[in-house]
């Protein structure tokens, strides 16, 4: 249970703490991450709460029960909440019926809930007679809820492509060697990624190539407490004793080059936010296709001058045609550099977004 923030508060400040709150609950997993504060009519802060993963009570009926545990009683309360109440049975009651149910007298939404099943929630409240507005703060309650929001919308999860390169843009040196062309700061940091998303993918040729384990680990070198799901992409089959097959996530064989397909299935499964960290043929094919919603280029100041390149032939030839990206954010790491960059397409967070096209490389060529 949280200490609610002390003070009164406007609409605005109340909704960056449940945002606050919202980003304490796990980033990985089917749920979205939610923020609820409690307001009296004065504004004051009387109760607070967030989602903290599938199975727990939603942010909702956590703030309740935290008024409810302090003497409080929600009659007459104004919930601010990040994202629309609920309207749905699912492992818990839904949040509209428990708002309700408390006698809250308003509520405030950051973001409306998209999901087919889920949504309805607001309707519901107003059909109760309880004032309801949507859109306070809409611009951080998106980009708290960016990935979620996205696979819900598209049917497909959010795609993170990581590259590590030398400076020149090279992955590996002219003998195939590429251990290790970033530093431990950058590695560290990697893993921080892994166990922040649903599922982690590489090509069949990268695990061939690679044996590659696709754990998450701390710092000392421990399996994190969340393992994605390892996903191998690509028909060449996974060898018994690989690594793959070892401690860490479940492992998931798509064996297909259809990518459309392949993200169509683990949006079913409800991968939310994937990671991709398969070599230069995988990398192509997801840029290629147009499938790419953001960039983790890890950049060492290391020169190769040959060796394989991070992408191959994308089909641009000339620089009106390039595939390009937003930065939002540099970060130093040791002595290497995370580029954090995002799509530039007009379409990249529209609901009706295209399927992703066939890669423009060799359909032969294994990813």
């Amino acid at each position: 249970m949280t200490q609610p923030a002390h003070g009164t508060h406007t609409l605005e400040t109340a909704m960056r703490r449940a945002l606050d709150l919202a980003a304490q609950g796990p980033a990985h997993g089917p749920n979205p991450r939610v923020g609820c504060v409690l307001l009296t009519p004065d504004g004051r802060a009387v109760a607070e709460g967030y989602h903290r993963g599938a199975g727990t009570p939603h942010a909702e009926a956590a703030a309740l029960d935290a008024a409810r545990a302090a003497g409080v009683d929600p009659r007459g309360t104004t919930a601010v909440v990040t994202l629309e109440p609920c309207a749905h049975h699912g492992r818990t009651g839904p949040c509209a019926d428990a708002l309700i149910g408390a006698g809250v007298a308003a509520v405030h939404v950051s973001v409306p809930d998209p999901h087919p099943v889920a949504t309805g929630g607001a309707a519901r409240l107003r059909a109760a007679g309880i004032e309801v507005t949507v859109g306070t703060l809409a611009a951080d309650g998106e980009e708290l809820l960016r990935p979620w929001l996205h696979a819900v919308r598209t049917g497909r999860p959010w795609v993170t492509l990581k590259l590590a390169t030398s400076l020149d843009g090279r992955v590996a040196a002219a003998d195939g060697t590429s251990r290790w062309i970033t530093g431990d700061a950058a590695r560290a940091h990697a893993h921080t990624v892994r166990a922040r998303v649903d599922a982690i993918a590489v090509g069949s040729g990268t695990v061939a190539a690679d044996d590659p384990a696709l754990t998450a680990r701390t710092p000392e070198g421990a399996l994190a407490g969340h393992q994605p799901l390892r996903v191998v992409l690509g028909t060449r089959p996974v060898p018994d004793g690989a690594r793959l097959h070892g401690p860490g996530g479940p492992l998931l064989h798509l064996p297909t080059r259809d990518l459309d397909a392949a993200l169509r299935e683990l949006g079913e499964r409800e991968v939310r936010h994937l990671l991709v960290e398969g070599g230069p043929t995988v990398a192509t094919a997801l840029l290629a296709a147009d499938a790419v919603d953001e960039l983790h280029a890890y950049v060492a100041p290391v020169l190769l001058g040959a060796g394989a390149g991070a992408v191959a032939d994308l089909g641009v030839t000339t620089v009106g045609d390039a595939a390009r990206f937003t930065t939002r954010s540099v970060t130093r790491l040791g002595d290497d550099v995370l580029l954090v960059a995002r799509r530039r397409a007009p379409s990249a967070e529209c609901p009706d977004r295209p399927a992703t096209q066939p890669a423009t490389q060799p359909a032969q060529e294994e990813i």
